[in-house]
């Protein structure tokens, strides 16, 4: 089949998961606002916040870190609710990211395809076990996250990374570590580690070209996000209003990004996400611990356990 040809299946199969995920999300907005009596509507805040991450997103930066600090920070979302609004509130900003992106830079359309599915089945594994996590191991596992994408931006900006190859297509030994790795970063994205940093490395490890990367973690989020999110959605984990208004702020922000703008000299800003996510961490695993303590001494209060 020629590579057009797949290209073409694989834009038609994110044209129909995109269907299928707006009609899931509006489903599941309705359902909140005839439990809660409420009409669900986006904060400013909310707004900005998806304008803002989407647009340096589509920059490579990622947005599942700046979003998370930005909710704790100001305390718009609990936590143990931000890794499903991640996921379902930026999936439809992503899927805009991946329609660009699969069409301007070139790469084999089976490496492609292949990659994409191998994220899939890994963020399907993961969003059912991250769903169900209580509150202080979803803090514990969103710090650990952070920490991670912290290391690889550093690691990015003092040039520690591999610079990677010419490679347009994976075959053989690195097509299969390629497909183990994004396996594994799809499992892990639910809980909020985000996929574009460690994606980027991974590819250039495996000798492609830099760009390859763009529309190959791009296209596995596009396709692994609504298939978490149906999970997240189903189990109510997640904050309907800070949804809407990162779908609402993010979409924009891609089009004016990458259409627009092109391209931006962002090392300051990576600098700046870096501090900013490592003391986001540092607070999600102090306050799992914080809570942990008192719950502890809850427990001994009532007789539960001793300490």
């Amino acid at each position: 089949m020629p590579n057009v040809d797949l290209k073409t299946i694989l834009l038609g199969a994110l044209a129909i998961t995109t269907v299928l995920y707006l009609v899931i999300v509006i489903r599941g907005l309705r359902q909140v606002s005839a439990e809660t009596g409420e009409r669900v509507a986006p904060t400013q805040g909310g707004l900005l916040t998806g304008f803002v991450t989407n647009f340096f997103d589509t920059f490579g930066i990622g947005s599942f870190a700046t979003t998370t600090a930005t909710f704790r920070q100001w305390r718009m979302v609990p936590d143990e609710k931000i890794p499903g609004t991640l996921n379902v509130g930026h999936t439809l900003a992503t899927i805009a990211q991946a329609y660009i992106f699969t069409q301007i830079v070139p790469v084999d359309s089976v490496t492609l395809v292949l990659m994409i599915v191998a994220a899939v089945l890994g963020s399907w594994i993961g969003a059912g076990v991250v769903s169900g996590w209580p509150r202080q191991k979803v803090q514990i596992g969103m710090g650990i996250a952070l920490l991670v994408f912290a290391t690889t931006a550093v690691m990015t900006q003092l040039s520690l990374n591999p610079i990677g190859g010419t490679l347009l297509k994976l075959e053989g030994m690195k097509l299969a570590i390629g497909l183990a790795g994004n396996f594994v970063l799809g499992a892990l994205m639910p809980l909020g580690i985000g996929l574009y940093g460690p994606c980027m490395i991974l590819i250039y490890m495996l000798g492609m070209d830099p760009k390859a990367a763009f529309p190959i973690m791009m296209g596995s989020c596009a396709f692994l996000m609504p298939t978490a999110s149906v999970r997240f959605i189903r189990l109510r984990a997640f904050d309907a209003r800070a949804v809407v208004g990162l779908m609402v702020g993010g979409v924009p922000a891609v089009l004016i990004a990458a259409l627009i703008v092109k391209s931006m000299d962002v090392v300051v800003v990576r600098w700046l996400v870096v501090v900013v996510v490592v003391y986001t961490a540092i607070t999600l695993l102090r306050t799992a611990m914080s809570e942990r303590r008192a719950s502890l001494v809850a427990k001994e209060a009532a007789g539960g356990v001793t300490l």
